[in-house]
């Protein structure tokens, strides 16, 4: 037996001598054993495009550390719930430099999608294809107005025990990088009852920080959500989204200029936005928007002004709603910075709806108490409402029409532009 082995042996080096000598060696690709991205990311870090990078957890770009993510580069986030939700996160201090092109957009999306290496787009998943994983989370030192006055919060979406999801300052031109033509596919896993990831967080993002040319498509929660802070937004294009697709709270204070939002089946507002929750206030800014609206379901809503909103939405174009949805201010609070000035509404135009008549009948007023409205104890609401003429004051800003708002041009090389067909 013991000859038998050796006998093996010599067998088996004398093949592996004669394939040596008689085949090309290849030359070495990349590690693919390497693309694997989890737990915290401490020093500087680069997810190039050779290769398909995997998310797996809550993945931390901790303070002092920069994420770069080469154009073209795909991403794709595991399945994963609560604590394991797959998420990408960058805390405060840290920045990602994600700086795509139109033809070579930086993805994410979920590891089910079958988009291959080079590509910009899978064909299996669909806009109805939402929580296949988490989301991105950017995370600043910028000014927000927080409940209680406190310096910092902890951003939805992060369990408190991490404290890598505090956001929120007393600096306003604070830098977390560049997401420059990204596009977000599939994510809003939920992590906790009624806490899901939205697509892109902005938590007290500063104006230091480059935000444009962003795509979310199927999300389940909000598709871009602003949690105060200053940074100005520009590009953003929302799909089918299962909330609502532009969120701003806490008074956020920077502009967001030329956005695109197609509701789908089951979206709830194209805009809705809160102001500040605690004493410091802050204004936003919306310019050049076009929204698409849905008709086949009872969700589907333009706009929702809630919570001592304050700011300006300039130049909107809004088409394909039902006659029943409606631009609302929903409480006392926001109907009272309405009549001072403080929130305020320029050119909007209205593909109307059957059952319209006037575009300023869109605009309505549904406040339901004065103060304690967002305390869930009715026993403590003060019913003494401030009443405008907020519908009859809409004529002097809304008019019927078929064109205006966003340069849609800008969303042509979204992947929602390509699956939907949109003709941008």
């Amino acid at each position: 037996m013991k000859k038998l082995f050796i006998s093996m042996l010599a067998i088996a080096a004398l093949v592996i001598t004669s394939c040596g000598e008689d085949d090309p060696i290849a030359a070495p690709g990349p590690d693919l054993s390497d693309n694997l991205i989890s737990g915290l990311i401490t020093e500087n870090k680069t997810l190039t495009n050779d290769r398909m990078w995997d998310l797996q957890g809550r993945v931390i770009v901790t303070s002092g550390a920069v994420l770069t993510i080469e154009p073209g580069t795909i991403i794709k986030g595991l399945p994963g719930q609560g604590a394991n939700a797959s998420v990408l996160v960058i805390a405060r201090g840290a920045q990602i430099q994600a700086n795509g092109t139109a033809s070579n957009p930086i993805v994410f999306t979920s590891i089910a999608d079958n988009i291959a290496l080079g590509q910009t787009r899978g064909t299996n998943l669909t806009q109805n294809d939402r929580g296949l994983w988490g989301g991105v989370i950017v995370l600043g030192n910028a000014p927000s107005s927080l409940r209680g006055d406190v310096a910092a919060a902890q951003i939805e979406g992060i369990p408190a025990s991490d404290t890598n999801g505090l956001y929120g300052g007393s600096v306003a031109a604070d830098n977390s990088g560049v997401l420059n033509y990204v596009s977000i596919r599939h994510g809003g896993t939920n992590i906790g009852e009624g806490n899901e990831i939205n697509g892109l967080t902005l938590g007290g993002v500063g104006t230091g920080t480059t935000v444009s040319n962003i795509e979310v498509v199927a999300n389940v929660d909000d598709g871009v959500e602003f949690f105060g802070g200053t940074v100005n937004a520009s590009n953003l294009f929302v799909w089918a989204v299962g909330d609502d697709a532009i969120d701003i709270d806490q008074a956020y204070s920077g502009t967001i200029t030329n956005a695109g939002v197609v509701l789908g089946d089951i979206s709830d507002h194209a805009f809705e936005i809160d102001g500040p929750e605690g004493s410091a206030t802050g204004s936003f800014t919306i310019n050049n928007a076009t929204i698409f609206g849905n008709t086949n379901t009872p969700n589907g809503e333009y706009a929702d002004y809630r919570s001592r909103a304050q700011g300006a939405t300039n130049n909107v174009y809004a088409t394909g709603f039902k006659a029943s949805s409606d631009v609302e201010l929903d409480n006392n609070g926001v109907s009272q910075n309405y009549l001072d000035g403080n929130l305020t509404f320029t050119n909007w135009v209205i593909n109307l709806p059957a059952g319209i008549a006037a575009a300023n009948d869109i605009f309505k007023e549904k406040v339901g108490c004065a103060q304690n409205c967002d305390d869930d104890d009715d026993s403590n609401d003060i019913d003494e409402l401030t009443i405008t003429t907020f519908t009859a004051d809409a004529a002097a800003w809304a008019s019927a029409g078929t064109s205006g708002g966003a340069d849609l041009s800008a969303f042509s090389w979204t992947y929602s532009n390509a699956a939907a067909g949109l003709g941008f």
